[in-house]
Formats: structure tokens, C-alpha cells, sequence
């Protein structure tokens, strides 16, 4: 398991290719929540994610060959593995599954310079070819969540969110636990971490009630990018550790969050973004009186007017 200092030494790697996102403090009224809290715009990443964060370690702790790369994505991490490999001068190839892709995330990693090829159902399919693309061309796969370089990339935003603002809490959305596993690698016991989903992706809230890793099949709006089948083993071994809760949210919750942001602060995020914001905005996570919380707004990779049009 990875821990601070592979964090650190990931930050000091990847610093001077990404951006180090703002936060923002959203005052008792802003999002008719009756408290503060602090948002921290990870959406702002030059592709719109922190996959960027990841990618770029994965590809700078590693030999790369002129094969390039290959990974499997919703979106996110293949837009990150395309820019950081264009970034490094290298090709890269990036393999969706059809059934959660959205064309938004599509044309962003086309546009950073990807191969990409949707691949038909089962979702699954698109990892094995992914496996065979890379085992036929020598091309270096790159996870989107179960590798220790990944969460050591992902854990950096953490260690970032530390420097800038004093919380108690900070929610999370959770797909594959690459990100989660992260940051509760870098915050550990010091930080209250609280994992969020929706309904139709969750697979964190029923691992930890089975205390064991559940598999299912995503849907709804926020599978393309938490859309994995199931908890990594690294994020899940995190989660075991220190994992303070978790909460469910519906899609309809993630759409008045998207909606109350907008409405309080002109900024537009992905639901995947918007899921960990609905745990306050639904009222699934209240606050005890002065505990300081924080939500990470993961990505905004959704058309501006997306939401408003399921509004």
C-alpha cells in the first residue's frame, strides 16, 4: 500500500504539468445549506479531471516506448492518458465502453490527441481488448484505478487540499477507489474522508456493508465516469483503513446539486462532480455544528447546458 511519501515524491514529479486547483469557501446561504463549506475546484484540472494527476505519474515512473499507451476509460482517465501522453510525445490509444459512453468525454480525448475505439457490450469487453491491444504492440496499459502510481497521482490533490484549507471532513465520489484510495492514503486518520455515490453506481456502500468487494452493473448519469464494476483492491484496502462513512445519493439529488451550484456560483460540473456535493445539498450527510467541511469537485467534463436540460 502506498503512503505519504509516494504522494509527495508524486507531487514533486507532476507538479510542473498540472495545475494546482483553487478552493472555494461558499458562505452559510450560498447553497441554502445553513452552513459553509468548502469546495475545492478540481474540475479546473487542464482536462477537466484529476485524472490528469495519475496519468502524468503512471507515464513519468515508467520506460515508454514508442507503442505508447493504452487504457480503458469512460472518459476521464482516457482524456488524462491522452493529454500526458501528448504531453510526453508519445501515442496513445484509449478503449470505451460503448454502453456509458458520453460524447462530450469522446471528443475531449480525441482532442487531446487519442485513438479512440468504442467497444459494444458487455463494458467489461473494452478491458480486454485493451489487455490484447497492449499484449500485441507492447504499448504501456495504464489503470484508470487499481495501480499503486494511480492513487499516488490521485492522493496528491489531498495533499494539495491540505496546504490551502483546515477541514474536518471531505466528501468524495467513488467509482473504481483510485481517487478515494488516494486521499485516504494522504490524509489518513486526519481528515474525516465520507465515500459518495448514486444509487445506480454504487459499489463502495455495499462492499462496506458486506464487508467484502461487491460487483454490479452501473448505470444512470453518472456511470461514464464512476461507472466501475466494482471497489479496486487497492482503494478498497484504503477504505478498510480509514474510511470515516459513506453515503448513497439518487439522480435526482446529483441534478439539484448541479442545479443549486449553478444557480449559487455560475460553475458547471459533471454529475460525477456533482454526486459528492448532493450528500449536502440531499441532506444524506448533516454536519455536527462547526465541523468543517469540504467537498472536491472531481471533473466538469458535461456539456454547460446538460443539466438544465434533465432539470
Amino acid at each position: 500500500m502506498i503512503g505519504r511519501a509516494e504522494i509527495e515524491a508524486a507531487y514533486g514529479r507532476i507538479s510542473p504539468h498540472i495545475r494546482r486547483t483553487p478552493v472555494v469557501e461558499m458562505d452559510v446561504d450560498a447553497l441554502g445549506l445553513g452552513f459553509p463549506v468548502t469546495l475545492k475546484l478540481e474540475h479546473l484540472q487542464a482536462t477537466g479531471s484529476f485524472k490528469l494527476r495519475g496519468a502524468f505519474n503512471n507515464l513519468l515512473t515508467q520506460t515508454l516506448s514508442e507503442a505508447g499507451v493504452v487504457a480503458t476509460s469512460g472518459g476521464n482517465h482516457g482524456a488524462g492518458v491522452a493529454y500526458a501522453a501528448t504531453a510526453l510525445g508519445i501515442p496513445s490509444t484509449i478503449y470505451v465502453p460503448a454502453a456509458i459512453a458520453a460524447e462530450v468525454k469522446l471528443r475531449r480525448m480525441r482532442g487531446f490527441g487519442a485513438t479512440v475505439i468504442a467497444v459494444p457490450d458487455p463494458v467489461g469487453q473494452a478491458y480486454i481488448e485493451c489487455q490484447a491491444h497492449a499484449a500485441r504492440t507492447g504499448a504501456l496499459e495504464i489503470h484508470p484505478f487499481d495501480s499503486d502510481a494511480t492513487l499516488a497521482g490521485q492522493g496528491t490533490v489531498a495533499l494539495e487540499l491540505s496546504a490551502q484549507a483546515h477541514i474536518d471532513t471531505l466528501l468524495v465520489s467513488v467509482g473504481g477507489g483510485g481517487l478515494i484510495g488516494g486521499i485516504l492514503s494522504q490524509y489518513q486518520d486526519d481528515v474525516r474522508v465520507i465515500s459518495v455515490e448514486t444509487e445506480l453506481t454504487a459499489s463502495m456502500a455495499p462492499s462496506r456493508e458486506k464487508n467484502e468487494q461487491v460487483s454490479i452493473l452501473p448505470s444512470g448519469i453518472s456511470a461514464s465516469a464512476l461507472g466501475a464494476s466494482a471497489i479496486g483492491d487497492r482503494g478498497w484496502a484504503a477504505a478498510q483503513m480509514w474510511l470515516a462513512g459513506h453515503v448513497v445519493v439518487s439522480d435526482a439529488d446529483t441534478f439539484e446539486a448541479q442545479r443549486r451550484l449553478w444557480e449559487a456560483s455560475r460553475i458547471v460540473v459533471e454529475p460525477s462532480a456533482a454526486t459528492a456535493l448532493a450528500a449536502l445539498t440531499s441532506g444524506a450527510y448533516l454536519p455536527e455544528k462547526d465541523e468543517r467541511v469540504a467537498v472536491l469537485l472531481c471533473g466538469a467534463n458535461a456539456e454547460p447546458d446538460w443539466f438544465m436540460k434533465g432539470a
